[in-house]
């Protein structure tokens, strides 16, 4: 298998391939892993019945993933990477903000999946617990240089593997001695509070993978049906997401001393013998999704580097230097933060979230409102160009946004007066209609001209 040659540059037509079925896998295996069922037991540890739960976690899924889904449709029509896209709303320096958010973002979650995976890999590989650290780092790395292509096949693969380790899982939970008793299931008393702390944070998880779900569409041939790569997108994430995150909150109700320890190790544990054999396939599914924020992080960066320095195009030693550095930063975040590593990262990645919804909302609006998906792909490279260096008015509603959401927000050490009010935290809901809504009013839909508007502009 080759490494990827590409990187923030257009994808030529004669290089597009596949079909957008390799979507579903992607995104169903990366969803459908050990991190996201960690969502799914928050809605009982804050006292939510199952079933009221299950109900939230749906709801979630089913609105955020729409977003992250018109993102994925963008990639085979463009041919670029999300983030790149973005310099036609922000500007080609300005959109380098929400791209330092998304950097930032990308690495604290490689963090966090290496710190969730740390007791699994013990218990695997007989390691101490920075070493476990550094195994996840030194396997995310070599897969994200090797790229594209490699990412799609492990997803394909892992979409069968973790299907068999997670749905076993599921008959061994209910086989479980005690099981799920139905008071337990439908007899809590209901919590509006708890109810929309489940739904935010199933939909906050899918509206996240916005700013990068296009770098795993842009190869697909540019004639595809745009229903196609939304649906195949759409359905994989969502099923993938919900299943697991269910699945967490059936773990949480069963076998309540999981909340407590290493969900992972508490699943492997199940299958006895062969619990070693399903450890490995759930670490797996953890460095999987850990490749996706790598990739992702090295295409903003080196989106951000190319800005400033006209780069169009990143060499092998390049793309390794920049992936090490990133693949050390966030190993050694988690090394040092390890033992208090849900006050340090709480807050922080909740945060990131606040950040990201309305960059998601101007990118969506400018795209199937403004302008319709027509763009110079040539000039989102020239700072000179008809995007420009920065454009005012979008980093003027993108700040009004962020601060007009603040009423809305809930932090350990903040709570907006809306959400105390509400008692709940709707500010991504707030903050995809404030910003849409702002961009549609401050732009003016441009002139186009025809399909030429997706061709490169020669280098």
């Amino acid at each position: 298998m080759q490494l990827e040659k590409r990187s923030i540059e257009f994808v030529p037509h004669a290089e597009r391939y596949g079909t957008p079925a390799r979507l579903f896998t992607i995104w169903f295996s990366s969803n459908f892993q050990i991190t996201a069922l960690m969502v799914g037991t928050l809605g009982i540890a804050s006292g939510l019945s199952l079933a009221w739960t299950v109900l939230g976690l749906l709801v979630g899924n089913l609105v955020g993933t729409v977003f992250m889904a018109a993102h994925s449709a963008q990639g085979p029509h463009l041919g670029v990477p999300q983030m790149i896209q973005s310099r036609a709303q922000f500007g080609v320096y300005g959109a380098a903000i929400p791209l330092l958010v998304m950097v930032v973002a990308a690495v604290l979650f490689l963090a966090a999946s290496g710190v969730l995976m740390r007791d699994a890999l013990k218990a695997l590989l007989h390691i101490s617990d920075n070493q476990a650290i550094v195994v996840v780092g030194v396997l995310t790395f070599v897969i994200g240089f090797v790229g594209y292509e490699l990412i799609h096949r492990l997803g394909a693969w892992m979409s069968l593997l973790s299907t068999l380790v997670f749905g076993c899982a599921l008959v061994l939970i209910l086989l479980h001695p005690g099981g799920v008793a139905p008071a337990t299931a439908t007899g809590k008393v209901f919590s509006w509070t708890a109810f929309n702390l489940v739904i935010a944070q199933a939909a906050s998880w899918t509206l996240g993978y916005g700013p990068y779900v296009a770098d795993y569409s842009r190869y697909l041939p540019a004639n595809v049906n745009t229903r196609a790569t939304f649906w195949t997108t759409y359905c994989g994430c969502a099923l993938g997401s919900f299943a697991m995150m269910a699945l967490g909150a059936l773990l949480a109700v069963a076998i309540p001393a999981a909340l407590g320890g290493d969900p992972a190790t508490a699943i492997a544990m199940l299958f006895g013998p062969w619990a070693p054999v399903a450890l490995g396939v759930i670490a797996l599914g953890v460095i999987q999704y850990n490749v996706l924020c790598l990739y992702s992080a090295y295409m903003s960066s080196v989106t951000i580097v190319g800005a400033f320095g006209g780069l169009r195009h990143v060499t092998a030693a390049s793309k390794a230097w920049v992936m090490a550095g990133l693949t050390v930063a966030a190993t050694l975040i988690a090394i040092a933060t390890q033992y208090r590593f849900d006050t340090f990262f709480e807050d922080i990645l909740i945060g990131q979230l606040y950040l990201l919804i309305p960059w998601s909302a101007i990118n969506l609006a400018d795209y199937y409102w403004v302008c319709r998906g027509h763009y110079e792909v040539g000039e989102l490279y020239d700072p000179k160009g008809q995007y420009g260096a920065f454009n005012r008015r979008t980093l003027g509603v993108y700040a009004v946004s962020i601060i007009g959401t603040v009423p809305f927000m809930k932090f350990s050490f903040y709570t907006g007066f809306v959400a105390s009010w509400l008692g709940a935290d709707i500010s991504w809901g707030v903050g995809l209609l404030l910003a849409a809504a702002l961009y549609c009013m401050v732009s003016k839909r441009p002139a186009h001209r025809g399909s030429a508007a997706l061709q490169p502009r020669p280098a």
